[in-house]
């Protein structure tokens, strides 16, 4: 592959990612595609293959960058106080969501049906990400720090939720404007509240760090 051949690949992702995100799989066709990319549909076809092929391309590589943020956060949950330490866990994937709005988005639209008959990608992709998430945590449960009776799996799905649709969606202030991860007040009473949640939610030990 030459650098001009490598530079259209990159866009032709680039652009697939943000109209994915942005109209989710069955709203986005490849002649959209092609054209925010400045390209032609045979073009896109040469080098990503159709429409399935570069979704399963844009989400793979999403999924790379989630699992890469995950796996670093988790490594520092190892080696630090438990409680501290999972408030960072929820900090850093907060964190990530605010920079790579895209990736939240992407999976909201399958959380709506979106591209229904691609259906191997939650087990591939989220399923190891969520179990990884579960098993760093359950030392911290078995040392009496969580509370052996809370749930979890939904507790940590509770948290990817409420991350994932201020993310996207952000809430509503008091004169019904949309304000999301771009208003840094806003941003800031979301991060406190999902901490205050969690720590009650998870009985963790003393005050909220």
């Amino acid at each position: 592959m030459t650098a001009a051949d490598g530079g259209q690949v990159a866009l032709i992702v680039k652009v697939a990612t943000q109209l994915f995100a942005a109209l989710g799989y069955d709203g986005t066709s490849t002649r959209q595609i092609a054209e925010a990319a400045g390209l032609n549909i045979a073009t896109v076809n040469y080098h990503v293959g159709g429409k399935r092929e570069l979704y399963l391309t844009v989400m793979e590589r999403a999924h790379q960058a989630e699992r890469a943020a995950l796996e670093q956060a988790l490594a520092r949950l190892a080696d630090a106080e438990p409680v501290p330490a999972i408030h960072r866990l929820v900090d850093d994937y907060l964190d990530f969501c605010v920079d790579n709005p895209e990736i939240p988005a992407l999976w909201m639209h399958r959380w709506l049906s979106d591209a229904g008959d691609i259906t191997e990608l939650e087990r591939q992709y989220v399923k190891p990400l969520i179990a990884a998430v579960g098993a760093a945590l359950r030392p911290a449960r078995a040392a009496g720090v969580i509370d052996p009776d809370v749930d979890l799996d939904y507790t940590i799905w509770s948290a990817i939720w409420s991350i994932h649709g201020f993310a996207k969606g952000g809430v509503l202030d008091d004169e019904g404007r949309r304000r999301g991860t771009g208003d840094r007040a806003a941003l800031r009473r979301f991060r406190a509240h999902l901490h205050l949640t969690l720590h009650r939610t998870l009985g963790l030990p003393g005050d909220v760090p």
